[in-house]
C-alpha cells in the first residue's frame, strides 16, 4: 500500500515522498514536487507491480527480449558449450514469438501464456512437446533473466521466479531382464558396426551418459589403474567410472586397433567428431526384439544391477554421477532384500528364538 509523506525544506519547499509496501515485493520509493505527481505515480506503480510490470531499472523499457537474448547469446552462451545448441535452439523460439517486447512487459502472464502454447505445440518430428521439454524451454529463458540482473543490472526481478513449471513425469525405470540383455549383445555382436559392442558394454558396466561414451577420449582411459577419468559431466564435475572386467577387455582390444588420426575412442568418418550410432542401434533393437527401450536406459540397466548385487545407494550415486540420491532412490524397489534382511536381523537379535 502507498503512502506519502509531506516533507517540509528548509529553503521554504515542500516535497512529497512516496513509499510503496507492497508484500512479497520489495519497497519502492520515489520523491515528488507535487502531490498530484506523487498519486499518480503511487497508482500507477501499484499497479504494475500488482501485475507483475514494474521494473525499476531503466533499461527494462527501453531493451526488447530480444536485444536480451542477443547478448546473451553472444556473450554467455560461448561459456556453457556443453549444452549451446539446444539452449540456443531454445532462446530463438522465444525470441521469435516474443522477442519485440520490452523487458517490463514480459510479465509473469505473457509467460504462462507462452508455457501453454508451448505444451500445446509439436515437435519438428510432429510429437506433442513434454512438460520436460517445455521446463527446458522456461529454464534456458530464465537464465538469460538472472545474467540481466546481477551482471548487467538491466532490470530488477525475474518473471519466471513467478510461473509455475509444469509437472513432470516421474523418471521411469526399464531395464533388460537376462533374457533381453542376451539378445540385445548378441544383436551387437553381429552388427556391421564394429563399434556398437564396445559402446553398450561400457555403457552398461559403468552407467556413463551416451555423450560421455561417445566423446571419450583415449587420454581419459587408464588401462593400469583400471580407470576412466571424465572431464566433461552433466553437473559440470570431474568423475572417475571404474574400468574392470569385460568391458577393460573389449576396450583394450580396441585401442590396440585405434587410428592414428584420433584421439577419439569412438569417431566418426570425420575422425574429429563422434561416431553416429542412431541407426545401428535402432537395428540391434529390432532385431533383438526388445520393446521400450532406449539408449539412456542402458544407464539404468547398471544402476539396477549395481542395486542388485547389493552395492549402497551412496556408492550408486558416484558412480554415476549423480549430487543426491533422489535419482537413485528410484531404484530402490528393484531389491528389497537388503530390507528384509535388516529387519529379520533386528528381530532376531531383540526376539530371539521366542
Amino acid at each position: 500500500m502507498a503512502h506519502i509523506e509531506e516533507r517540509d525544506l528548509e529553503n521554504g519547499k515542500t516535497k512529497y515522498r512516496v513509499q510503496i509496501r507492497i508484500k512479497g515485493y520489495p519497497q519502492q520509493t520515489a520523491t515528488f514536487d507535487r502531490k498530484t505527481d506523487a498519486k499518480r505515480w503511487a497508482l500507477k506503480t501499484e499497479a504494475a507491480i500488482k501485475e507483475g510490470r514494474y521494473f525499476k531499472a531503466p533499461g527494462a523499457k527501453k531493451r526488447t527480449l530480444g536485444d536480451l537474448i542477443d547478448r546473451y547469446v553472444k556473450e554467455i552462451l560461448p561459456r556453457k558449450p556443453k549444452n549451446a545448441h539446444n539452449v540456443a535452439t531454445q532462446l530463438s523460439w522465444w525470441k521469435q514469438t516474443i522477442g519485440h517486447y520490452v523487458l517490463a512487459d514480459v510479465t509473469p502472464a505473457l509467460i504462462a501464456n507462452m508455457r501453454d502454447r508451448l505444451l500445446q505445440g509439436k515437435t519438428p518430428r510432429g510429437n506433442i512437446r513434454c512438460p520436460s521439454t517445455v521446463v527446458r524451454y522456461l529454464s534456458a529463458l530464465s537464465h538469460t533473466f538472472t545474467i540481466a540482473i546481477k551482471e548487467w543490472g538491466w532490470l530488477e526481478e525475474n518473471p519466471l521466479l513467478k510461473v509455475t513449471k509444469p509437472q513432470q513425469p516421474r523418471g521411469r525405470v526399464r531395464f533388460l531382464d537376462d533374457a533381453e540383455r542376451v539378445r540385445l549383445l548378441e544383436a551387437c555382436k553381429a552388427s556391421s558396426n564394429p563399434f556398437l559392442y564396445p559402446v553398450v558394454i561400457l555403457a552398461l558396466a559403468t552407467g556413463m551418459r551416451q555423450a560421455e561414451i561417445m566423446n571419450l577420449r583415449w587420454s581419459e582411459v587408464d588401462f593400469e589403474r583400471n580407470k576412466i577419468t571424465l572431464y566433461e559431466t552433466k553437473n559440470g564435475e570431474i568423475r572417475v567410472a571404474p574400468l574392470t572386467g569385460h568391458a577393460h577387455s573389449v576396450l583394450k582390444a580396441l585401442y590396440a586397433k585405434r587410428s592414428s588420426e584420433t584421439e577419439l575412442v569412438f569417431p566418426g568418418n570425420n575422425p574429429n567428431k563422434p561416431i553416429d550410432l542412431r541407426f545401428p542401434w535402432e537395428q540391434v533393437i529390432k532385431k533383438a526384439e526388445i520393446k521400450d527401450f532406449r539408449f539412456h536406459d542402458l544407464r539404468h540397466c547398471c544402476a539396477s544391477y549395481l542395486l542388485m548385487n547389493k552395492v549402497p545407494l551412496p556408492v550408486i550415486a558416484e558412480i554415476l554421477g549423480h549430487k543426491t540420491y533422489q535419482m537413485v532412490k528410484r531404484y530402490a524397489h528393484l531389491s528389497e532384500d537388503h530390507k528384509w534382511q535388516a529387519v529379520a536381523s533386528m528381530n532376531q537379535s531383540i526376539f530371539g528364538e521366542l
